[in-house]
């Protein structure tokens, strides 16, 4: 938008990150009396009630310096767009619909491994889960239009908004992201280079945590070592928590984990890298021999997008957000979550097998070009929707 001219201003907390050519203002939500005590159930609205205030505070004392507003576009998840359409009445309001928390049916109860409450449901968690999606559903009535990246994620808003609501992904750079020759990945820690062609088997979350299956993804490794002796694994991921809960013990789930298999696994052919920059990440992919995606019926990762447009085989769960965008046989292999053997048994089939799937590895590529690419795909409807919004119509 600021590309093609458009005057772009930005409204963040204290660690907001600047944009080249965005205007950014900082707000501090923190009372100068401290946060005042509220019941347990209510602290998670109190939070967003504070930054609500503090962000309508910001765009009045903006006012008069001429600050003009044809559309605002933001993320009604963490409060800030609570009082919007008081401090700006009359001004389009376009809201990134990412995830309306479920009471059941989506990522709440999937996995029966940590499924809360026992003969009895926990109705107190219940509870405080439902008082948490009251914000959102407030950010719901006040909507002039919503955007999703993913069908299944706008199906989580109830079906009475969902006629405002476009979707249309945040796109991926497919001119950058995509297959490469010469592609290698050093494990310096281990002293040896990968490169297409050896047995690779990646595996990548932004945190290493059940939502994301890293526990039923360890749990296979003994079977797989077994059935392929020589494959390499490469996990990408923090140890911390984004989406879920810390192990009751304490420490993280991959501590917790790798103590509980032990030596059932050779873990010199199972690389734990971190975080690694962007590139390494595509140079992962393609490197790669099989990437192993596994999510609750949460939030789509990008990596899943980016794997496929680097030309990765991919094997997925069998969840909903993954069967949006992938059809098992076609441009990817589809497992059950909770289904090691299957996990290992399919992995190590590709690993035998390579040069059979190649029309997967095509059609996966494919897939991202047509219907997930930012320049000719996603960036033109999502301009077009910006566009009909600050004009004052609906699509």
């Amino acid at each position: 938008m600021v590309a093609r001219g458009d005057r772009v201003v930005a409204i963040g907390g204290p660690t907001a990150q600047a944009q080249q050519g965005v205007v950014l203002h900082r707000y501090n939500a923190m009372p100068a009396a401290g946060v005042p005590p509220c019941h347990g159930w209510v602290a998670d609205i109190q939070t967003k009630a504070l930054r609500a205030e503090a962000v309508g505070a910001l765009i009045e004392s903006l006012k008069p310096k001429g600050l003009r507003v044809d559309l605002v576009i933001g993320h009604p998840g963490w409060g800030e767009l609570m009082v919007i359409k008081d401090v700006l009445p009359g001004v389009p309001v376009l809201h990134q619909v990412e995830f309306v928390y479920q009471l059941e049916g989506a990522d709440v109860g999937f996995d029966p491994e940590f499924a809360a409450g026992t003969a009895q449901p926990n109705w107190k968690s219940q509870a405080r889960l439902r008082l948490r999606r009251a914000p959102q559903l407030l950010a719901l009535e006040d909507l002039d239009w919503g955007l999703a990246p993913t069908e299944w994620q706008a199906s989580t808003a109830p079906s009475f908004y969902r006629k405002r609501i476009s979707v249309i992904h945040e796109g991926i750079d497919t001119e950058q992201v995509s297959p490469r020759q010469g592609a290698e990945i050093c494990l310096q820690k281990a002293g040896i280079t990968l490169r297409p062609g050896d047995e690779v088997v990646s595996f990548v979350a932004r945190k290493l945590e059940p939502y994301r299956g890293i526990h039923c993804f360890l749990r296979m490794l003994p079977l797989l070592q077994k059935l392929r002796p020589q494959a390499r694994v490469v996990i990408v991921g923090d140890e911390g928590v984004s989406y879920g809960t810390p192990p009751p013990g304490g420490g993280s789930w991959k501590q917790l984990l790798l103590q509980e298999l032990g030596s059932q696994i050779d873990h010199s052919r199972v690389h734990f890298v971190g975080w690694v920059p962007h590139p390494v990440l595509h140079e992962l992919f393609r490197v790669c021999t099989c990437h192993v995606y596994l999510t609750y019926p949460f939030v789509l990762s990008w990596s899943l997008l980016e794997a496929m447009a680097c030309g990765a085989l991919v094997i997925g769960s069998a969840t909903a957000p993954v069967e949006e965008v992938i059809e098992s046989g076609r441009n990817g292999l589809l497992v059950n979550f909770f289904d090691g053997q299957a996990m290992a048994n399919t992995i190590a089939s590709v690993l035998a097998h390579p040069k059979t799937f190649g029309s997967i590895r095509s059609a996966a590529r494919q897939t991202i070009v047509d219907r997930y690419d930012l320049a000719t795909v996603c960036l033109p409807q999502q301009l077009a929707l910006v566009d009909a919004l600050a004009a004052g119509r609906h699509p």
